[in-house]
């Protein structure tokens, strides 16, 4: 006998049995054998190779028998895509069953076999059962469409299924229409630029009745549907609103919060002005605060969601503040999450309460806890003025607790206050200083060391207090160490005599003891500045520091807008963005709130548009003020392009009437505009000529060459701001031409060289005519004064305010920019003397809207002076008379950019010595008039 006899067996095995079973006539034993097979299955053994046989017990009535067949057939379909096949058969017959449970039990089976071999098979039977009589067979179809289309999405769509989808949100049963809803959403998230719910007023009417009848579930899809659709006013968001409240009084608290998300979208769209506004914020408090009577889990995420909306709408939960008091039985995550809010929500009219109640969380056991309450007294002194009082007596009370943990949180907060109220609250430094001893953690040392350092000049032993850290400073943390350096530093400033030894200790340690890059570099500098300049020192580090600021902690605007659209989902509890978090392929689409109501930019008054010799068909608008710095940043600093003085004929009007009626008669030949008189247009820019004088009436040039008003010189860029480079400078007009004087100080160690000058694009197009000159390097305190000519001829852009202007400089050592507002007067032009007739027109033509009045008091000039002191900055008189004792001047000026502004100017004897004006001024462009006004107070007064 041969050795095979050892690899044959009489026990046939396991599975073989099964198959005898699964073949056996007695259908109560087949159910038996099928029913051991998913058992075996599920503790995951392998029962693949039962494939066909398990298939062949597919054909029976018996619904239980049924639904095991198809639970095996979900699982082994993939492994064994060829034997699948054969059971499409059975798909299509169990597609036309009688039984709708049976029809809907292979539609829902048919979306779960993943093999692409199969899914064409199943588009008849899933065609058929989409438009089945039965409502629970065409919910379960509609979800088979989604997941179809995850499989094979060309397919889906060739196959006309999202059409027949779209068809059944109108469907008569709200299941389907909630299914439908969910499928389509599911369809639309993986391909963000297909408008598969193309939402309109009818279709939501729709949505919204099934809103009342569905499950809880499909409530939840048909909100989160609603929350992307955009209302088209204020009055359909309201109906909606007013359909969805019903809603915040569900038992499920996540129909609640998709709720609360819809509510929260449009609300953005409702004036806050109507009754019904108000109204809602009160219906809002309520289901919130039942979401915090929940299981602690729930509790978390709700409170996470009512920290979005509180940080949006606080008005929303103002009066609930009781709500958030901590219970001695919630979890630790729960209490910070209701201490969070707790301070956002704290006010004048609830702060007593909320500090009575952080006192007590104060001596709790659990320590996070301890120590978050502490710092949220800290955060309320900050929050509410009113309170800082008694948060600091509260901080000094549980400072003598000697609870070591406790004490070092309440210094570091102390720290803040006095940052954000210098001056006041000091006296409690000697309490501190007695607890120096007793910190331990480098956050508490570092905010006590920068305390002894601030306030070094009030306390005697400072000195000492610091030393007492620098004999352990290499054991210090990083934080303490910088704190350490700049407080020594600070001290010596402040009492040079008797810390000499102290600095010198602390910069050899900082700089060659240590081999940390941050704290040797900042040693260094306040080596250098020490040794080179100690007023810049001084300046440098014990400069003014500004205030904090109430909430450190708020979410960025634009990203709680988005996080608010995302209420009742997992990016409402990370607080972040889903694109933050979310894998894969599939795009995140960003949402944003609707914009508010109301709040639609009046457009642009072509007016207001300074030309800047562009074609003659369209003036120019002034485009919107954009990124600025970003502009600044990208300027090229060569030497700019000297563009030519613009020719008066190149500004056009365009198809804007600027004078209203008689501007015909100004209009030359070649359509361009021509100064007021019978002779050739002027060049606008350019010197006028010797002999041009007279043709504006002006008697021997007076008003051209006596130069109109300069205002004195100021700082513009400090010199602690661009690295030792002082510029201080003003604007001037002569002879037609604009002038920015500037004066270049170097207050730096180092020469000065390679100057250039850009502007950034402003409302009337100034740049520079010529490259800024600075013929010598500029040594150390040393000085130049430079006369840069400027034009009108560059790029335009509306800024705010009007006359605001920035300036990028280069030197060898760096670009620094700087802002500064130019006075309008070195805008009017030569030519700005009007005809009496033209005057007149023109006054009456500009709506009595466009006019604005000002008061200028205190002058001390009479008609006379006012008016040739105006002329000589080019603001014409064109008439004067007597009314009532009162002088009345009639006057005229231009801007560079064209725009002609008129004026009324009539002069009140107040005193003898002293006479009050009052100012009409009429233009097409009425923003200038300010600046306008501006002007004349300055030329006037000065």
């Amino acid at each position: 006998m041969t050795d095979s006899k050892y690899f044959t067996t009489t026990k046939k095995g396991e599975i073989f049995e099964l198959k005898a079973e699964l073949n056996s006539d007695k259908k109560e034993k087949k159910k038996e054998a099928v029913k051991k097979v998913i058992a075996s299955m599920t503790v995951g053994k392998d029962v693949s190779a039962l494939f066909p046989d398990v298939v062949n017990c597919m054909q029976t009535d018996n619904l239980e028998l049924k639904k095991l067949v198809y639970l095996y057939l979900m699982n082994y379909a993939k492994s064994q895509p060829d034997m699948a096949i054969m059971a499409v058969n059975t798909f299509v017959k169990d597609c036309e069953d009688p039984n709708p449970l049976i029809r809907a039990l292979a539609v829902r089976t048919m979306g779960c076999i993943r093999v692409d071999k199969i899914t064409e098979y199943l588009c008849e039977p899933l065609r058929k059962c989409l438009k089945d009589e039965d409502p629970y067979v065409r919910k379960t179809a509609a979800v088979c469409v989604a997941k179809l289309h995850d499989i094979n999405a060309q397919l889906v769509e060739d196959q006309g299924f999202l059409d027949t989808l779209k068809d059944l949100i109108s469907d008569s049963n709200p299941m389907v229409v909630a299914n439908a809803v969910a499928a389509l959403s599911e369809i639309a998230e993986s391909h963000p630029s297909s408008n598969l719910l193309d939402l309109n007023p009818q279709s939501i009417n729709k949505l919204l009745t099934a809103l009342n009848e569905c499950t809880e579930w499909g409530q939840i899809f048909i909100l989160d549907c609603l929350a992307n659709y955009m209302p088209k006013d204020d009055r359909e968001a309201q109906s909606i609103c007013e359909r969805v409240t019903p809603r915040l009084s569900h038992a499920n608290s996540a129909v609640v919060l998709s709720a609360v998300k819809v509510l929260m979208k449009f609300m953005e769209m409702l004036s806050k002005d109507l009754d019904y506004y108000g109204t809602l914020l009160k219906k809002l408090a309520p289901p919130l605060v039942t979401l915090l009577s929940a299981e602690p889990e729930l509790q978390y995420v709700a409170l996470r969601n009512i920290n979005l909306i509180v940080q949006k709408r606080p008005e929303i939960l103002k009066h609930e503040m009781k709500v958030f008091f901590v219970k001695y039985n919630d979890p630790i995550y729960v209490k910070l999450e209701k201490l969070d809010i707790m301070i956002r929500l704290a006010s004048q009219a609830n702060i007593a309460q909320v500090l009575a109640e952080l006192k007590e969380y104060a001596t709790e056991v659990d320590v996070d806890f301890v120590r978050k309450a502490v710092r949220a007294i800290g955060r309320c002194a900050i929050k509410v003025e009113q309170s800082a009082e008694r948060c600091v007596s509260t901080l000094l009370d549980l400072i003598q607790t000697k609870v070591n943990y406790v004490v070092q949180e309440a210094i570091v907060v102390i720290k803040d206050i006095f940052r954000k109220y210098p001056n006041k609250y000091e006296s409690v430094i000697a309490t501190l200083c007695e607890n120096l001893d007793s910190l331990d953690e480098p956050e508490a040392r570092a905010a006590m060391i920068w305390i002894v350092g601030e306030y070094a000049e009030r306390i005697d032993n400072a000195d000492e207090l610091l030393e007492s850290f620098l004999e352990g400073f290499h054991d210090e943390s990083t934080q303490v160490q910088l704190q350490l350096l700049t407080a020594i530093v600070k001290l010596f400033l402040k009492k040079p005599t008797e810390t000499q030894e102290l600095v010198q200790q602390v910069l050899s340690l900082a700089t060659q003891d240590s081999d940390n890059p941050d704290l040797r570099d900042r040693g260094y500098i306040y080596w250098r500045l020490l040794s080179t300049d100690p007023v810049a020192a001084k300046e440098v580090v014990l400069a003014e520091k500004p205030l904090i600021s109430e909430e450190t902690d708020l979410i960025e605007p634009t990203l709680l807008d988005e996080l608010i659209c995302y209420i009742g989902t997992l990016a409402s509890v990370y607080h972040k963005p889903p694109s933050a978090f979310v894998e894969g392929s599939r795009g995140v689409v960003h949402k944003s709130l609707p914009p508010r109501t109301g709040s639609s930019e009046s457009a642009e008054s072509p007016e207001a548009a300074p030309s800047a010799g562009q074609a003659a068909e369209q003036p120019a608008v002034i485009p919107a003020q954009g990124d600025l710095l970003g502009d600044l940043l990208n300027l090229d600093l060569g030497p700019p392009v000297s563009g030519p003085p613009l020719a008066a004929s190149s500004v056009q009007m365009g198809a804007v009437d600027l004078l209203g009626g008689g501007l015909d008669s100004l209009m030359g030949g070649g359509g361009g505009f021509t100064a007021p008189g019978p002779t050739a247009p002027t060049g606008m820019g350019a010197p006028l000529g010797s002999g041009l004088g007279d043709l504006f009436d002006l008697t021997g040039g007076v008003g051209t060459l006596s130069g109109s008003y300069v205002a004195p010189k100021t700082v513009w860029l400090p010199a602690m701001k661009a690295k030792g480079l002082e510029i201080s400078g003003t604007f001037s007009r002569q002879v037609g031409s604009i002038c920015m004087d500037l004066v270049l100080t170097n207050k730096a160690l180092q020469v000065m060289s390679d100057f250039a000058i850009q502007f950034n694009r402003n409302s009337f197009g100034l740049a520079p005519a010529a490259p800024l000159q600075v013929h010598a390097p500029l040594a150390p305190n040393q000085s130049v004064e430079i006369s840069l000519p400027l034009n009108t001829v560059g790029s335009v852009m509306k800024m705010d305010p009007l006359n605001n202007l920035q300036v990028a400089v280069k030197n060898n050592i760096d670009v620094f920019y700087f802002s500064t507002l130019y006075p309008l007067h070195i805008l009017f032009v030569e030519d700005g003397k009007m005809e009496r007739q033209m005057f007149l027109a023109t006054w009456k033509d500009i709506p009595n809207e466009n006019e604005a009045q000002f008061q200028i008091k205190d002058c001390s000039l009479n008609a006379d002076g006012v008016s040739s002191k105006l002329q000589g900055s080019n603001i014409f008189t064109i008439a004067k008379r007597n009314v009532e004792g009162q002088d009345m001047l009639y006057q005229s000026l231009k801007l560079t950019n064209g725009i002609w502004v008129l004026a009324e100017l009539r002069i009140q004897p107040s005193n003898p010595s002293f006479t009050d004006l009052e100012l009409s001024l009429k233009c097409r462009a009425p923003e200038v008039s300010q600046y306008i006004y501006q002007a004349y107070d300055a030329i006037l007064k000065n």
